[in-house]
């Protein structure tokens, strides 16, 4: 049986690299076609590099974010990087007045003026859970979520600050990072999320 995993391809995002990282992993990928098979199918991947409202009006023009919303509140496997999981908040600094899917009740905050922004480049990432553990993945980003929402997992790291890495519920993984390009850690963390999923 082929396993292939729905990729939603927003315009603003690296999709090749992420499709790269999972064909090396014995995974085929393809694009969303429809809202019913971004709810359905048995594993979507919502990557994105970019601004927090190009991101949104992406989903909405495509129609997905609401069954995206329903999919990931139903704990279905679904990996969100870098924009992608800032996406998956209520609101972010970079982009007021636009309403992001509020899977994750919390706000998405820029960096302080104290530290190098954007953050770029390799950084270690700690976790007491198995689901991410300790290693050094790459990072963009001049925003940041700086609590993750109860009921999550966490993985953390430090800028200026600790921030969160990554989050986890049932099967769903959000990662401020991007796994698909950070060596053997990133495969880890791949692989992990994949043993969630339901084929």
């Amino acid at each position: 049986m082929t396993r292939s995993i729905a990729v939603i391809d927003t315009g603003v995002a690296n999709i090749a690299s992420v499709q790269s990282a999972f064909s090396k992993l014995g995974y085929e990928t393809h694009f969303a076609q429809s809202d019913d098979e971004v709810f359905e199918t048995n594993a979507v991947i919502l990557p994105g590099v970019g601004s927090f409202a190009a991101g949104m009006a992406a989903l909405n023009k495509l129609g997905f974010a609401r069954a995206l919303k329903l999919r990931a509140e139903s704990s279905k496997a679904t990996l969100a990087v870098c924009l992608g999981m800032q996406l998956l908040c209520e609101s972010s600094e970079e982009s007021p007045g636009v309403e992001g899917l509020g899977v994750l009740p919390v706000s998405i905050h820029r960096f302080g003026e104290h530290v190098r922004v954007p953050h770029f480049g390799w950084n270690q990432v700690s976790s007491p859970s198995s689901f991410v553990g300790e290693g050094y993945a790459y990072f963009a980003n001049s925003y940041r979520l700086e609590k993750a929402p109860y009921g999550w997992e966490v993985a953390t790291c430090d800028h200026g600050g600790e921030f969160v890495a990554a989050v986890r519920h049932g099967s769903v993984l959000a990662a401020q990072f991007h796994p698909e390009i950070s060596s053997t850690f990133g495969r880890h963390v791949l692989e992990t999320w994949l043993e969630g999923v339901k084929w």
